[in-house]
């Protein structure tokens, strides 16, 4: 993708030292020693004027080796809660920005700016289109309510598994737009296959969706997703509900997301092993409450941050310029 953006780029060899057996460690750890040379060389030949770290692995070459070379760092944090590398990185940092104030806590507070979570241009290009509009790109109707169901990148298979279990009640009353991500897509793609024509009109399935990501959010009432970093910025950004399942298996930052979601109003939260169960009931309680839909619109956009980009550049160019 970074090429691709026409952005030159270097990688480093490394790989986690947290959370991996012993073994592991010693091995990724010795990668990343043997990666400071490359580092160095890197940085005195871009010659950089600040460091933008977003936390990972990969910055315990670079981190240390910048401040050798006396390159101001700033550190993101996309997450409310900071991981390890993040809580060790920000100690090579001028600045810690963040997604949300909640972040101020976990470090000292003469180092933190909070700057709202930056949401592509691209995904914010659809908040110009009406809803109607919206749909209309999904060949979805404008009298029934829409959830938009997706995982990550590679999708979730509990959500998605949850979701096709209960699939034709869903339809009798609401439309869906599922992006399964590739994992599970054969899955997904023979339960859309098995549905009566008319429960057709109402699902729309996909392995991924590029650029009609924000005509998806744009149509929805209702978006059910895991509670990565992202879901901060984006679900707010188009004022919308949500039911969140934390990834289970990813420590616990991504419970800390939606919890902070749920306590500003904001959204739902379901745990993984009550999917099955909960997840059609929860669905349906909520878009036939059309007042705690309204009050959840609300809250999700007062947490929106339009400007979140903007601030991280211009925290970057104020360090660059004190240098």
């Amino acid at each position: 993708m970074v090429p691709r953006a026409g952005i030159s780029l270097a990688t480093i060899k490394g790989g986690p030292i947290v959370g991996v057996a012993p073994n592991a460690r010693l091995a990724n750890g010795a990668q990343l020693i043997l990666s400071l040379g490359k580092v160095t060389r890197l940085l005195r030949s871009f010659r950089p004027d600040v460091l933008f770290m977003t936390g990972g692995y990969v910055n315990v070459s670079v981190a240390p080796t910048a401040r050798l070379l006396r390159v101001p760092a700033a550190i993101f944090l996309p997450d409310i809660e900071p991981g390890t590398a993040i809580r060790m990185l920000s100690r090579f940092a001028q600045r810690v920005a963040c997604t949300a104030a909640a972040s101020r806590d976990y470090f000292p507070h003469h180092k933190v700016v909070a700057t709202g979570y930056p949401v592509r241009p691209e995904l914010r290009d659809a908040l110009a289109l009406s809803r109607e509009a919206a749909l209309a790109k999904f060949d979805l109707m404008p009298d029934r309510r829409t959830v938009f169901v997706f995982g990550g990148s590679r999708g979730a298979r509990s959500i998605n598994r949850a979701l096709m279990g209960n699939l034709e009640t869903l339809l009798q009353t609401f439309q869906v737009i599922h992006v399964s991500g590739a994992l599970d897509w054969h899955e997904v793609h023979q339960g859309a296959e098995r549905l009566s024509a008319h429960q057709r009109r109402y699902y729309r399935p996909f392995p991924f969706l590029h650029e009609k990501m924000g005509f998806a959010f744009r149509s929805a009432d209702l978006v059910v997703a895991r509670a990565g970093a992202s879901m901060l910025g984006e679900s707010p950004a188009f004022s919308l509900p949500s039911v969140l399942v934390p990834y289970p298996h990813a420590w616990r930052y991504q419970k800390v997301n939606a919890d902070y979601l749920v306590e500003r109003g904001a959204a739902v939260r379901l745990d993984d092993e009550s999917l099955p169960e909960r997840l059609i009931s929860t669905i349906t309680e909520l878009m036939n409450d059309e007042a705690r839909l309204s009050a959840m619109r609300v809250a999700a956009r007062a947490l929106d941050r339009p400007q979140a980009a903007y601030h991280l550049a211009q925290l970057l160019r104020e360090l660059a310029e004190r240098r």
